[in-house]
């Protein structure tokens, strides 16, 4: 009987196609409940003679067929392996594909153009902290802690009393104090509102702000170099509206308004409906900024303005969503 196990097993064994079968065969016979399992319960009721007898063919057989079962498993193994490797062989000897090119960030290319732009008109580009004190943030720009104008912009305050800045302003605020006038300076940067975000608000976004500090400047000079930028960015033409405006930090202050470039003024979600985007605040440097930063007002006087970077890019580029910006989706900066 158990010689008969054994070879009807053995063919069984060799006769496999799956890993999956060799399993439900080892189980069978093998296993815990499994017919040798079966047998050596039985051998209780025989004899000593032949319970010793019984035994050494019991485990010859499992032996045996472990054996089989263990070089059958390998056979399986062996083909998987292969079948493995074929499908990941590599050529070595092909050549590399190189270094697959990246690109600049579409607001990257865009800051490094009004750069470039405002160097050949004698500005000097500086560089600034994104964490600030509340003093340059906010008190030398004439925005003390009790002026309503600190309702408008939703900060983030750090421990100790810092800030993340709210504006590039800052930076200008640093170059009066380290320089002396005549001042042409333009502050590019991140910077940070604690606002809701959706199709035309982010919580990081970026500014270009900008200030000229001579004699006798005036709102034709503003308007000069303002025409000069945005004929610069897009190439052509682009209508624009200048209204009255608040900004503690200027006196007179203006907005500068672009009509929508992504519907053409006929109202979207990125112009609110409205067929026009705030694209630059501006005005001349109220005397009070002026003379915190120890610059005598009635000697000295200048432009100051704000550009939203990151809103010059929709522009540009026809861009409805700012959240697709700071996406990091491939797909979307390659078009760039």
């Amino acid at each position: 009987m158990l010689s008969e196990l054994e070879a009807s097993t053995l063919a069984r064994v060799e006769k496999t196609q799956t890993q999956d079968e060799l399993e439900a065969i080892r189980v069978e016979v093998l296993g815990r409940k499994g017919t040798l399992a079966g047998i050596s319960r039985e051998m209780g009721k025989l004899p000593p003679t032949e319970r010793a007898d019984l035994g050494k063919q019991l485990n010859a057989a499992k032996q045996t067929l472990e054996a089989a079962l263990e070089a059958r498993k390998a056979e399986f193994e062996s083909v998987a392996l292969a079948k493995r490797l074929d499908g990941e062989w590599v050529d070595l000897t092909i050549p590399s594909p190189g270094v697959r090119l990246g690109s600049l960030h579409p607001i990257t290319q865009i800051q490094m153009e009004i750069e470039d732009l405002f160097r050949s008109l004698g500005f000097a580009v500086l560089d600034g902290p994104e964490v600030e004190t509340e003093y340059h943030n906010f008190d030398a720009l004439n925005i003390p802690a009790d002026h309503p104008a600190r309702d408008m912009q939703d900060t983030f305050w750090l421990e100790g009393g810092n800030l993340l800045r709210t504006h590039t302003s800052p930076v200008q605020v640093r170059g009066m104090e380290r320089f002396e006038p005549p001042l042409r300076m333009i502050a590019p940067g991140r910077v940070f509102r604690n606002e809701t975000v959706d199709a035309s608000h982010e919580h990081t976004f970026y500014q270009l702000e900008g200030m000229m500090i001579d004699r006798h400047v005036s709102v034709g000079n503003l308007i000069y170099f303002m025409k000069t930028l945005l004929t610069a960015i897009f190439h052509k033409e682009v209508t624009v509206r200048l209204r009255p405006g608040y900004f503690p930090f200027v006196e007179p202050g203006f907005e500068l308004d672009i009509r929508c470039l992504i519907c053409g003024g006929t109202g979207c979600a990125v112009c609110k409906q409205s067929g026009w985007v705030e694209l630059l605040p501006c005005g001349l440097v109220n005397p009070k900024v002026l003379r915190m930063s120890g610059i005598d007002p009635e000697k000295w006087n200048g432009f100051a303005f704000g550009l939203g970077l990151t809103r010059l890019v929709m522009m540009r580029y026809g861009i409805d969503d700012i959240r697709w910006l700071q996406s990091g989706d491939l797909r979307f900066l390659r078009q760039f």
